[in-house]
């Protein structure tokens, strides 16, 4: 009984975790992921060749490649038609060259085609290149005005696991973080850059069940505007770009996303949502997005019983990105590029004053989620990600609570 009380206090106040040992690990983790990537990048030629598995350079990246090479070829439309899409990604990624057989689908709307076409006039090696670039700087530079102006940014930019997973898949995590993350620091200051910055995100409209009610219940009515208004010139910029035939193509195209999720195209142990998890542990479909709504519904619930007191622009931006994972069934690995934003924050807060009880701990396990949960799940069958999102859900919202006066 004695050793399980010293134990239950260790992990409690996670005390063993100091300063100086936080930052020796942060920048193991940082070399790590930099080694990687490099690694990665020089086998592959700067992404002009197959690494020594067939897998292209930035994978789920040639995708937005083959999207934007078709709308510059004119045909912007065949992005949303699988047979088409795929016919192009194996023309430019043949099994002559090396590479093995795959698809790379795309289901991201028409405004994010809009976002990819410049980088279609660029060879495949230098297009991954200047989008890696390009994101991670945004990134970086947003994430060093969220901490504390002491603290190593750039370390702990690299070093979040996400991040090297994000990189791998070339995928959007970045910008999105940055967008989201420029928007926590302006909403009080500059409103319209901050609804501008949610607007640009309708690239990822699942994130809209969050922003949304977040903005309205805030009475954040400038931001809103903007934001609305933003969304729509992407909408309507890429509807003249593209012509109504990409969007009706777009809109088909759902029926295919929808059957990825719930058939496991993508690979359950690659998801982090609860839907996923409930699927993983051989549950049905119908009890998955039950599970999944009823998750959805609490914590909207929860955040939004914050943000409607207007605590700031720090906390609601937090809650966005935090409400933004946690609400949405289709939520990949890479996608907890989003949680940088709550974890800073909770960081930024205990640098402040003190870590509170368990908060290290919490902090540590959810910094590390995107590394654990999908080793967790294909070795262990355990989905690990929708427990350790809850854990910092629930420190989030005790430092909301404990810091903001509005809500004690």
């Amino acid at each position: 009984m004695k050793i399980f009380q010293t134990t239950l206090v260790w992990l409690r106040e996670f005390s063993w975790l100091g300063a100086d040992r936080a930052l020796a690990w942060v920048r193991v983790l940082a070399v790590c992921n930099v080694v990687v990537i490099a690694g990665i990048a020089v086998i592959t030629h700067g992404g002009d060749r197959p690494d020594p598995w067939g897998h292209p350079f930035a994978t789920d990246f040639v995708s937005f490649w083959t999207a934007a090479r078709l709308a510059i070829d004119g045909s912007p439309e065949a992005a949303w038609i699988p047979a088409l899409h795929a016919a192009a990604q194996a023309r430019n990624f043949s099994a002559g060259a090396g590479y093995a057989p795959g698809y790379f689908a795309f289901f991201y709307p028409p405004p994010f085609l809009l976002l990819c076409l410049p980088l279609g006039y660029l060879t495949y090696g230098w297009a991954a290149t200047a989008w890696l670039a390009m994101t991670v700087t945004a990134y970086v530079t947003t994430l060093r005005r969220l901490l504390p102006a002491r603290w190593p940014t750039i370390l702990i930019a690299l070093a979040y696991p996400a991040a090297l997973i994000n990189a791998g898949h070339g995928q959007n995590g970045f910008l999105t973080t940055a967008l989201l993350a420029t928007a926590a620091l302006q909403l009080d200051k500059r409103p319209g850059i901050a609804g501008a910055c949610l607007g640009a995100l309708c690239f990822k409209p699942q994130l809209a069940l969050m922003i949304v009610p977040s903005l309205l219940l805030a009475r954040r009515w400038r931001s809103l505007a903007w934001a609305v208004a933003t969304a729509v010139l992407f909408c309507v910029a890429s509807l003249l770009a593209f012509g109504p035939a990409a969007w009706q193509r777009f809109a088909d195209n759902t029926d295919l996303a929808r059957q990825t999720l719930e058939n496991g195209l993508v690979s359950y142990a690659k998801m982090a949502s609860t839907f996923a998890a409930i699927r993983l542990l051989g549950g049905s479909v119908d009890i998955a997005f039950a599970a999944q709504a009823a998750v959805s519904v609490t914590v909207l619930v929860i955040l939004l019983a914050i943000v409607r007191h207007r605590p700031g622009a720090a906390v609601e931006g937090a809650a966005m990105a935090l409400g933004g994972c946690m609400l949405t069934p289709f939520l990949l690995d890479y996608d907890l590029m989003l949680l940088i934003v709550p974890l800073a924050w909770i960081a930024t807060q205990a640098d402040r004053s003190a870590s509170l009880p368990w908060e290290k701990l919490v902090g540590v396990m959810a910094f590390m989620l995107p590394l654990l949960t999908r080793l967790v799940a294909e070795h262990v069958g355990l989905p690990v990600a929708p427990v350790l999102m809850f854990a910092l859900l629930a420190c989030f919202v005790r430092r909301a609570r404990r810091h903001l006066p509005t809500l004690a």
